[in-house]
């Protein structure tokens, strides 16, 4: 798609430091609204508001137009379609450097533990030439940042850096002018390093960033691409660094959204249906009334109780009584895939070459089969949560979102406010992996706060978390593929239904193929309940078809998987990944089935290359499978830490057990039968296998490094039990009675 339309997409299409309290004297209150002061659709406060909470010194801006030029320069054009949503017309970025000479990014990305709170300011420290130790970054507040689209798709680094990095530099030029006439002499005799500049001739005549704003206020506007360092100038950037927000987090002082306290403040406790799609027929909310210090709030469809004791709260919620129509289920966990094939569109072609037919002539072995995966929870250890306070007319909202701009629109909507009445702050979010882009919490927090007048906390229960979730949708693909004689691929025909594009077009070099997408899977009608992005959306169910069918490829041409995919590879990067892992992981040539319980796979995803190579062991009897090591290589790009970007491989690793061997939600109609960890299970610290990790030297821009290495793991781990059993399994997750199954049907 077009890096334009790519940044205009609405949320339903894609998927720090210590916050002031509203009273903070440090903060100016809110202008009040009007119409010359109306800001953009989504866009929170205009410049002048922004510029009303600062002191003197340099600030840099930029706009949604320098936002999309980034963009354009790194992300190479495709297919897409504009968002509904409007987009600002001001600015999306600033830094500020103070008097002090302390430096400040204020930006609308949030952190919810991918690591901008770190690798951003190792980019703007090094292009401005200031010590990392100065920066400090304000991230998700709508009330200190500029309009951001959100945090997700692995984008930060790829498109938000670049533009941060040009501010940064154009912010150094402006420095090094103030230099130049306070030490009275040209810029170019001039060096910057550690918030210093001196005169290169007479290293005593210097000048501190600090000095050189006196206390004024000046203001820049980023005009075209000021000149960017590159790889070999850099000196904090590919420097592997431990989190910034580490101690805070393992001491236990990280602030979520759940851990804010305001005077007065009450627990709300929601009342919930018991199916989706049920429809309440009647309430009785009489016998609340008798539990001293509980609120009964029936606003429409929203029916709470409120309590300044959040399990008081919920035992008097337990006391309404209630009747609700509930669908008779006509689909559960294990028909919904024939009602899912019944009820798919017409496919879209998204790639294709050659001719099929002459390739199905040419192929001397045809593969054919089709691949399933169930639907998945996102699960995060925080679920929604939010603190709504009404003050003055202004409504603040602290919320574990990944969309603080995104959030705001939808509070200001429900409770009638105009958006810069409306502030949202988003403290550490407690993983997101897609599913925070939804603000329900968020909106019905505001809702109750306004009703009663008091500040009011909606913290879902890990039930509601599982109830009220948006779901990695169930998908199918299909594959026909042929190879000849000499173990070439000469045929490719892919369909994949609800998964949605991402990841499916073939990087192998195919002669004659076809890829067909019908649509994304949360756009679709089709399923009982809401669904929407999960960690790489998409990706991890074609990289699982894909890369199985590759194997079974392999397999049927009898030549080792490694050497079936470098005989039909050109791509030099894929090359390069799956060369490296094999060398770190001390591959040896053998035909699958070896015995040896060893896998590969191969992916792409935000821009970046990534091979895993796996060994498990399989309990045949008990089909338990053990993961006893990965080996992952990756090409993102310049690696900005290294170390963040290992932790993101290692997280997306261990994360990827889930899917590919127990995550599975379990349903009758529109009842969700898993509510809890006892029958929906994560990856145990029992289940880890040895990690190992390998970043390819690259000075190429910078790409994703949050989502990449999760796609590979279906694949990979299904690749090595059939490496150890013989049996393929065609359906994620590969839980024991699956495989089991599976080995049943093996020849004796």
């Amino acid at each position: 798609m077009n890096p334009q339309d790519y940044l205009l997409l609405d949320f339903q299409d894609i998927h720090s430091l210590p916050e002031p309290a509203p009273d903070d004297p440090t903060l100016p209150a809110l202008p009040e609204c009007s119409p010359d002061s109306q800001p953009g659709p989504g866009t929170g406060l205009r410049r002048r508001d922004f510029l009303g909470r600062l002191g003197g010194g340099i600030i840099i801006f930029v706009s949604l137009t320098d936002l999309v030029r980034a963009a354009q320069e790194q992300r190479p054009r495709g297919r897409g379609r504009r968002g509904r949503g409007g987009t600002p017309s001001d600015f999306n970025a600033f830094l500020h450097i103070a008097g002090d000479g302390h430096v400040t990014c204020f930006t609308g990305k949030i952190e919810m533990g991918q690591g901008p709170i770190t690798s951003l300011p190792q980019m703007l420290a090094d292009e401005l030439d200031a010590p990392l130790a100065s920066v400090d970054i304000v991230m998700g507040d709508t009330a200190r940042c500029p309009w951001d689209m959100g945090t997700f798709g692995s984008m930060t680094t790829r498109f938000f850096g670049p533009l941060l990095r040009a501010a940064a530099a154009e912010a150094r030029s402006v420095l090094l002018e103030l230099a130049s006439e306070s030490l009275k002499v040209p810029p170019s005799q001039l060096v910057a390093s550690e918030g210093v500049i001196w005169d290169r001739e007479d290293k005593s005549r210097r000048v501190t960033y600090g000095q050189l704003t006196k206390g004024r206020r000046i203001q820049k506007r980023l005009q075209g691409r000021p000149t960017l360092k590159t790889p070999d100038d850099f000196k904090i950037v590919g420097k592997p660094l431990l989190r910034r927000d580490s101690p805070d987090k393992v001491t236990g002082k990280a602030q979520y959204s759940g851990d804010i306290r305001l005077p007065g403040m009450l627990y709300a406790s929601i009342l919930r249906p018991p199916a989706h799609g049920a429809q309440l027929k009647s309430v009785d909310t009489n016998p609340c009334e008798q539990v001293e210090g509980a609120r009964v709030v029936r606003e429409g469809d929203l029916i709470a109780v409120l309590h300044e004791l959040p399990d008081v709260a919920k035992a008097t919620l337990e006391k309404v009584k209630t009747e609700w129509n509930v669908p008779k289920p006509t689909v559960d966990d294990k028909t919904i895939f024939d009602h899912l094939l019944k009820a798919a569109p017409q496919g879209r072609t998204v790639a294709q070459g050659g001719d099929l037919e002459e390739g199905e002539k040419a192929a001397a072995k045809q593969v054919d089969s089709s691949y399933l995966n169930s639907y998945v929870a996102h699960a995060p250890m925080e679920t929604h949560t939010a603190l709504a306070h009404l003050e003055n007319g202004r409504m603040t909202v602290w919320a574990s979102t990944q969309n603080p701009f995104g959030a705001q629109r939808e509070i200001a909507g429900a409770i009638g406010f105009p958006p810069e009445n409306v502030r949202v702050i988003t403290p550490f979010v407690g993983g997101g992996f897609g599913g925070k882009t939804q603000n329900s919490q968020a909106v019905e927090a505001a809702r109750l706060a306004k009703a009663v007048g008091k500040p009011v906390q909606v913290c879902r229960t890990r039930e509601e978390e599982f109830f009220l979730d948006t779901f990695r949708p169930a998908a199918i693909v299909r594959i026909k593929s042929g190879i000849d004689g000499q173990g070439k691929i000469v045929f490719w025909d892919y369909d994949v239904a609800f998964a949605g594009e991402r990841g499916a077009v073939q990087f192998y070099s195919i002669p004659n193929h076809r890829t067909t997408a019908r649509p994304s899977g949360w756009t679709s009608d089709a399923h009982p309940f809401a669904t929407g992005a999960w960690r790489a959306p998409g990706n991890n169910t074609n990289t699982f078809a894909r890369e199985s069918h590759i194997d079974m490829m392999a397999a049927a041409a009898g030549i080792d998987p490694i050497e079936f995919r470098l005989k039909n590879l050109t791509d030099a990067k894929m090359i390069r990944v799956l060369k490296t892992a094999a060398d770190r992981f001390g591959w040896t040539s053998a035909k699958s089935p070896s015995k040896r319980g060893y896998g590969v796979a191969c992916g792409i995803d935000s821009g970046t290359w990534v091979a895993a190579i796996a060994e498990v062991a399989v309990d045949a009897k008990s089909g338990r499978v053990q993961v006893k090591r990965v080996v992952a290589a990756q090409d993102m790009g310049l690696v900005i830490n290294p170390e963040g970007a290992r932790i993101q491989m290692e997280g997306c690793i261990t994360m990827g057990l889930g899917y590919a061997l127990s995550e599975e939600v379990h349903f009758q109609g529109g009842k969700i039968l898993d509510t809890n960890f006892d029958t929906y299970e994560l990856p145990l610290f029992s289940w880890l296998p040895n990690i190992e990790t390998a970043l390819i030297d690259s000075k190429e821009p910078p790409q994703g490094g949050g989502e990449p290495a999760i796609v590979v793991m279906g694949a990979v781990v299904a690749n090595a039990i059939h490496d150890a059993t013989g049996a393929r399994l065609f359906q994620l997750p590969m839980t024991p009675e699956r495989l089991q199954a599976a080995i049943a049907k093996l020849p004796a």
